[in-house]
């Protein structure tokens, strides 16, 4: 496990996974994030890569080849080599071999770099094409989940709400099962907060069409100052979701550079809904930042 630490925080990240497992307070020890209980969901904050959400029948389909790959993609499942490491910031890398192009038939280096700053938490993306012809198609995400309530005496699900910036209705897509229905796009009124109630995620996530415009959405509870913030830049998409029926104490907010299939989708990868098309020998960065307080 590695580890990063300042003044106010006490972050652990896997090289398995590059996964996000523990944010601390110091002065608390109270723990923000979801501690991956299998009861509810086995999972810290895995990277999705080079999906977003699930494919159809778990296949698709590059130069009339058929591949399979299950939800999200494989880097979850990967062990990343730790490129450098300090107290306050950690680079992870995971690069092509051939157990990734058995599922995914492209040369790709994807690095993950947190870095820690204050009460600030940034985790930032980096994908390089090396080849030097063919277009590397990939989508890329976050799925971090967060202790609701935050602690023993932090209240429960319903004392804490989501409150997005910029206050505004947002389009909402809906899934039909795993896969997304953008045709018949809904609205999400979010100029006040949205208070928590295990049903709003009765139809799997809330996921919001954000239209690259910068957005935060934060997860606070109504009886103290305590939660967490999460700012992205020029994402596609944000996904809120609890898993149902389960009831389960806590809440994914998700940042994403891609989505599920779309119900319409052929399984052609190039064809696929927000793919990221990067040319040869080019690179791609995404970030966002996690705030706790």
């Amino acid at each position: 496990m590695i580890e990063l630490n300042n003044a106010d925080l006490k972050v652990q990240i896997n090289p398995d996974g590059a996964e996000l497992s523990s944010v601390k307070e110091q002065s608390e020890n109270l723990e923000y994030m979801w501690q991956a209980d299998p009861k509810f969901w086995g999972r810290h904050a895995p990277v999705l890569f080079p999906i977003v959400g699930r494919l159809k029948d778990d296949h698709y389909t590059v130069a009339g080849q058929s591949y399979k790959m299950t939800q999200h993609g494989f880097a979850r499942d990967q062990t990343f080599k730790v490129v450098s490491h300090d107290a306050t910031s950690a680079i992870f890398e995971l690069v092509a071999d051939d157990v990734t192009k058995a599922m995914y038939p492209f040369d790709f280096k994807l690095q993950l770099r947190y870095t820690l700053e204050g009460h600030m938490l940034t985790v930032t993306y980096h994908v390089e094409n090396p080849d030097a012809e063919a277009m590397l198609p990939f989508s890329i995400g976050g799925h971090p989940a967060f202790n609701v309530p935050l602690g023993a005496n932090e209240g429960g699900f319903e004392d804490y709400q989501i409150t997005v910036a910029p206050k505004k209705t947002y389009p909402q897509i809906p899934l039909v099962g795993p896969y997304n229905d953008a045709q018949h796009e809904k609205e999400l009124n979010l100029t006040t907060p949205l208070q928590l109630d295990h049903d709003l995620f009765d139809q799997d996530a809330l996921i919001l069409d954000l239209n690259q415009v910068e957005t935060t959405v934060m997860l606070s509870s109504t009886l103290n100052d305590h939660g967490v913030a999460l700012t992205l830049a020029q994402a596609p998409y944000v996904g809120i979701w609890s898993p149902y029926p389960k009831q389960a104490p806590f809440v994914c907010i998700e940042p994403w550079w891609g989505i599920a299939d779309n119900l319409t989708a052929d399984g052609e990868l190039t064809h696929k809904q927000a793919i990221q098309q990067l040319a040869p020998n080019t690179q791609f960065e995404a970030a966002y930042q996690l705030r706790f307080f």
